[in-house]
């Protein structure tokens, strides 16, 4: 059985993105700002956008093609930790419920 490991795939130091977005899902979710099934797109959106800031903050760009793998990046792990905050979103939503055990 092969393993999985999100550390694969996900930058370390943008795990944290994920915890954020899963706050601001149920902030936004609270405020009624958008529709709930606009939520994962929202925070796909912010996803991206949290990490480029990372990204081209911490990293050296000196060619067009470190520029675009930057971008690359962004978009990859914005989508990733989004998905991984919905995730956890759905894991603690049906932690108690009886949809679990069916």
């Amino acid at each position: 059985m092969m393993e999985i490991n999100i550390i694969d795939y996900v930058r370390p130091e943008l795990l944290v993105v994920a915890i954020v977005l899963y706050f601001l899902g149920n902030w936004i979710k609270q405020g009624e700002f958008i529709q709930g099934r606009y939520i994962p797109l929202a925070l796909g959106f912010l996803g991206v956008l949290i990490c480029g800031l990372y990204i081209f903050a911490t990293g050296e760009f000196v060619t067009t093609q470190d520029i675009e793998m930057a971008v690359y990046s962004s978009i990859t792990q914005g989508i990733l930790v989004a998905g991984l905050s919905t995730y956890i979103h759905q894991l603690i939503k049906n932690h108690g419920s009886d949809k679990c055990d069916k």
